[in-house]
């Protein structure tokens, strides 16, 4: 039996223009949806509070979030890609999401001590195309797919405050390629918290 899928959230708002400056969804957000999607049963019961997606880009990861939740919940979503941040804003907004925030910040500068131990659902599809160190951390469009060496800076980067964010039952949901060595180093460590 094939069970419906759930809907992908309406982007319609979203422009070329705005694509020249934010990632547009592709195969790794889809991939992360259909993550969800399958795990939405345990999502459902762990009852989240409060969501946080790292590098939220157009928003469309977090929004489908949002609405394969029965309860509303809040959503705070970072990009350092102050463009990014307006689009995700506007990507909940249109599909009826009002209970989110949205910060221009690196990773979670900022935010870390104020979300410690809350985060019920931790979300990152991050920069991890293999580059140059100078490419990481730029504040437009390259923001999006420069993972600089090994394609992990940023990752490496957002890893040590996992343990600080997540709650007691929190779940971390990462996409990585194999090229960037998940089974090493943090990866290990914190994809099973709960």
């Amino acid at each position: 039996m094939f069970q419906d899928m759930h809907p992908t959230p309406d982007i319609s708002h979203i422009t070329r223009e705005d694509y020249k400056d934010v990632y547009e969804p592709s195969e790794d957000s889809f991939l992360l949806m259909d993550a969800l999607e399958k795990d939405a049963d345990v999502i459902k019961k762990l009852k989240p509070l409060v969501c946080l997606e790292v590098g939220s880009g157009s928003g469309i990861v977090s929004c489908f979030l949002a609405t394969l939740l029965p309860d509303p919940c809040i959503f705070w979503m970072t990009d350092i890609n102050a463009k990014a941040c307006q689009v995700s804003t506007r990507t909940m907004k249109q599909n009826n999401i009002f209970t989110t925030d949205s910060i221009t910040t690196d990773i979670t500068s900022g935010i870390t001590e104020r979300l410690k131990g809350s985060v019920d659902i931790l979300l990152c599809n991050p920069p991890y195309v293999l580059t140059s160190t100078e490419e990481v951390g730029s504040k437009g469009i390259a923001a999006s797919w420069a993972g600089g060496n090994k394609g992990r800076e940023v990752v490496d980067q957002l890893l040590p405050t996992i343990n600080k964010l997540l709650s007691p039952q929190g779940l971390f949901y990462l996409v990585c390629l194999k090229v960037n060595k998940p089974g090493t180093d943090y990866f290990l460590m914190f994809t099973n918290k709960h």
